[in-house]
């Protein structure tokens, strides 16, 4: 594990009284909060204030060389810049860059969330941010401005310190934690909206010199960082500045007086300044601030389960993000004039990276932010993963019709399929299927198709073993599964007969078996007997299922892969909070808010139950019936919270281990609170969570982020979907209240074993369930023709890596990188959005002591793994967004209270040697790779 001597802002300062003889010198930071989308859309907020926040600031500014602005949520800043700035607009903001007085914090897109943000997307918005900024200005952000994210992750500062930042401030933290500090850390400010005239100006100083003076006793410096600024602030920033001037310039002229000097600052001024006082710091490791309580039944915990189907797309699009970009920059390395333009390929690109980015806003992908926001994030998203379909359908159809830059590649499989059927009457479909991992894969794929037979042959003719089946969602489809195998970053083509006339057991149709539903009776909840003693097994080569023919429900898994067969008494079904929607009555749940009022209660009065036993996949159906209609997850009654609760033989002592943000675990101690315990013991599930005894580990892998719960001995339940209304007056005044009457299908994937076996593995299959092979249909069943030009896409050899390593980045950046704009000219243009290195990230999938083997640094020689895509000629090291080659990087050291273990120190190590990189546990790299 890495451990950082990571500074996080003025609420984690400790206590001490400062030298009374010392005057406290305060740092006025100017900021404006702008949302990236929460009650307003994006388009809203840019024509209603964002534009006029930036055109005001650079205009005030420019107007007093004593003024200071920090610059946040750079996707607002990008498009003003691009669609509002004058000329004279961009030559101010220039000048004002260069002078340090206009400084960008964070640097990303947004300020992304903490709790339910998955690390590639945290990644994504920072590196789209960072290029935009280091190409037109020449600037790489230092500081982390996290005032506003509900409970801060200990995966972000990791983040912020592999992009070369040198401090992290953060806000919010659990009230009981902070103590009597959470009562005053947002402070009095005066109403900046009204003037300050002679008349008011000594009230205003008095109040602002009071609170300063509260404040000065959590710093341990005579320094004090004072944020002014809040939502939709500096609207009009001459109203702003003028009347902070005068307010500064009177508690300045009386400082003797009140013990206090005021300045106008940015962040790295202030930073700067605590940093030179060498003061040594306690390091909190790795733990995390999450959950979040601002007051006792305010536990911040419901939005880890919020709009879970905007939770889904967002991951999804994320998914086809990945397979777009490693498959393009293959593209690119191949045929770098191909008839796929670069720009073209990169605007395409751009649009996806753009709304994923923009989705992980603290109000986004939350699911904290109104219905017609949620919808703008859906319709970007929907629209930017439809321009990505454009880009790979280019790809695979246009003809490069010129020689490839290497010989590396296979020859294009074009020859006719001959592969009897039994029918001369056989309509065929095309698909394409690319393996968007680093690694060789086994798995199976599902279609959805028309017929009731399919024989499915790959690109050397081969028939592959399939499964064909009823489908479970429409009467008129069928769910067709194939077996697939596929080498890291590679394609195939495949081709899907469909005869139209029995067909003979003795031709291809043989290796298609066709699988039909068995049928069990519903089961009344307030009629089951004696149960276990009906049990029916379900069972393949890893584990055994018992159903409870009694409830037809699970009953027990067995593990059959060790040597004495370990049982787990295990019972799913699903569960529903009951929510209180009148703030007369009591604490309420909101899409922020969980707060549980009660105990969960079965959300189910029978089960009915259809198992499809097949040769390729055995399927278990339930459904589960409420007042006798199907029940499904949504859409939900209003005020109800839907959990699928697992209970298990496990003796976990109510102890949960949840992912941070899908790179570390992190152990998860139930606790009792006087006030909202079930609420209070809720966390984040981005990727993964997982109860364990000694012997036995009980997993579920996610391909969206949910809440988790361990409440009671063997037990872990996940929030599934959230229905609720409230009559608040500040909900409904923003249209805030979660009334989302939506259905869900999320997937999990469940695994058990010893906790040292799945140690080993769940790593790399989580990473598998966020990036499952993406099948690509070509065409629609028709009738038989020449393959040629169909199915004229060359095959490409495999790039395969360890497995403890994942290729978590390769893409053409699309930003100018060059040294040269670090010295622009204010008069000068704009540099060309273009690179000619790849990016390649590397990240380490295995923290210390998860397994013997995997856990250890792993060495590897880029030159030999990428030979699959092209000859590279030279790697450079960079920070995590790339705008820093780690040579150059030197971040400021902080002192700490405690010594950092040597293999904790290992972040821009830049060791490599003829192509040779050696990557520690957790660690994350990043490289630009030229090829010839």
């Amino acid at each position: 594990m890495m451990v950082l001597p990571f500074f996080l802002g003025l609420l984690l300062m400790t206590f001490s009284e400062n030298d009374a003889a010392t005057k406290t010198q305060v740092f006025v930071v100017p900021h404006s909060h702008m949302d990236v989308g929460w009650v307003y859309t994006v388009q809203e907020s840019m024509h209603a204030y964002a534009s006029n926040v930036y055109s005001t600031v650079v205009e005030e500014l420019s107007a007093d060389k004593s003024r200071r602005f920090i610059a946040v949520e750079q996707e607002f800043f990008r498009l003003w810049w691009e669609n509002v700035a004058s000329g004279w607009h961009k030559k101010q903001v220039k000048q004002l860059v260069l002078e340090g007085r206009l400084e960008f914090i964070i640097g990303g897109q947004v300020m992304h969330d903490e709790a339910v943000t998955d690390l590639d997307d945290a990644i994504l918005q920072l590196t789209e941010g960072h290029g935009f900024l280091y190409e037109t200005f020449g600037v790489r952000p230092q500081f982390a401005w996290h005032v506003d994210p509900f409970g801060a992750s200990a995966t972000t500062p990791i983040l912020f310190a592999l992009a070369g930042f040198d401090a992290h401030l953060i806000s919010r933290i659990d009230y009981d934690l902070k103590d009597d500090m959470q009562k005053n850390q947002d402070g009095i400010y005066p109403n900046m909206s009204l003037s300050v005239t002679k008349e008011t100006v000594k009230l205003y100083a008095q109040t602002m010199v009071d609170n300063i003076r509260q404040r000065s006793q959590w710093f341990r410096t005579p320094h004090v960082l004072w944020p002014w600024g809040c939502d939709k602030q500096f609207y009009n920033a001459s109203v702003q500045f003028k009347n902070m001037d005068v307010l500064m310039d009177y508690i300045n002229a009386h400082s003797d007086q009140y013990g206090v000097t005021v300045q106008y600052a940015t962040l790295k001024e202030y930073f700067q300044t605590v940093h030179q006082a060498n003061l040594s710091w306690d390091v909190r490791g790795s733990k995390d601030f999450l959950p979040y309580s601002s007051e006792p039944f305010q536990a911040w915990t419901g939005f880890y389960g919020s709009r879970n189907v905007l939770k889904g797309v967002a991951r999804r699009a994320s998914s086809r993000l990945h397979a777009a970009e490693s498959l393009f920059a293959r593209y690119q390395i191949r045929y770098p004039e191909g008839p796929v333009q670069k720009e073209w390929a990169l605007s395409k690109l751009k649009a996806l990276r753009w709304a994923v980015s923009e989705v992980q806003h603290h109000d986004g992908i939350t699911g904290t932010e109104s219905p017609k926001v949620a919808g703008m994030y859906m319709e970007h998203l929907s629209q930017a993963m439809m321009a990505a379909e454009e880009l790979l359908a280019a790809i695979f159809f246009l003809p490069p019709n010129i020689t490839p830059s290497n010989d590396i590649h296979l020859q294009a499989q074009t020859r006719q399929f001959l592969v009897k059927t039994g029918s001369e009457n056989t309509l065929e479909q095309h698909v394409i299927v690319y393996n968007p991992l680093a690694w060789n894969i086994s798995t199976y794929i599902n279609i959805s198709v028309k017929y009731s037979m399919a024989v499915v042959l790959d690109d050397r003719g081969k028939v592959v073993p399939a499964q064909i089946q009823r489908s479970m969602d429409s009467s008129s489809d069928y769910d067709l599964f194939f077996i697939i195998e596929l080498g890291g970053l590679q394609y195939r083509q495949y081709i899907v007969q469909f005869p139209q006339s029995p067909c003979d057991s003795r031709s291809a149709c043989g290796a298609t078996s066709v699988a039909r539903a068995v049928k069990f009776a519903k089961k009344n909840v307030s009629q089951w007997k004696i149960t276990g003693r009906k049990l029916l097994p379900v069972l393949n080569e890893c584990y055994k299922l018992m159903l409870d023919q009694e409830t037809n429900l699970l009953h027990s898994i067995t593990d059959r892969r060790v040597l004495f067969l370990k049982r787990i008494r295990i019972q799913q079904d699903f569960w529903e909070y009951v929510a209180n929607g009148d703030v007369h009555s009591g604490p309420i749940s909101d899409n922020y808010i969980f707060t549980a009022n009660g105990s969960a209660v079965p959300a189910y009065k029978s089960v009915r139950m259809e198992i499809v036993p097949g040769k390729v996949l055995s399927e278990i159906r339930q459904y589960f019936y409420r007042l006798e209609q199907s029940y499904k997850v949504g859409p939900l009654k209003v005020n109800r919270e839907s959990v699928f609760r697992t209970q298990t033989s496990l003796r976990n002592n109510r102890t949960l281990f949840t992912d941070d943000n899908g790179y570390q675990m992190m152990k998860r101690t139930y606790k009792t609170f006087v006030n909202n315990t079930i609420a209070r013991n809720y966390y984040p599930m981005v990727r993964a969570a997982y109860i364990e005894d000694e012997s036995s580990r009980v997993m579920f892998l996610s391909e969206r982020a949910h809440g988790v719960s361990s409440l009671g001995q063997g037990e872990m339940e996940v929030m599934l979907h959230r229905r609720l209304w409230n009559n608040q007056e500040w909900s409904l005044g923003y249209n805030l209240t979660l009334n989302d009457s939506s259905v869900v299908n999320p997937v999990l994937w469940m695994v058990l074993g010893s906790p040292s076996a799945l140690s080993s593995i769940f790593q790399q299959l989580a990473v598998e369930l966020q990036h499952r092979p993406l099948v690509l249909p070509i065409d629609q069943p028709q009738a038989p023709r020449t393959l040629r030009g169909v199915l004229s896409v060359p095959s490409v050899q495999s790039v395969v890596f360890p497995r403890n390593l994942h290729m978590q980045t390769l893409s053409v950046p699309g930003w100018n990188y060059s040294p040269k704009n670090l010295n622009y000219s204010c008069s000068g243009g704009e540099g060309k959005s273009e690179t000619d290195g790849i990016l390649l990230r590397i990240s380490h999938l295995y923290e210390e002591g998860d397994d013997p083997a995997l856990s250890q640094p792993c060495t590897i020689n880029l030159k030999e793994v990428l030979r699959g895509i092209g000859e590279v000629t030279e790697v450079q090291e960079r920070s995590l967004t790339g705008t820093w080659d780690i040579s150059e990087l030197k971040r400021w050291r902080w002192r700490t209270n405690e010594s950092i273990r040597a293999e904790q120190r290992h972040f821009f190590t830049a060791e490599s040697l003829d192509f040779i990189v050696n990557i520690y546990p957790k660690e994350i790299r990043t490289f630009f790779v030229y090829f010839k």
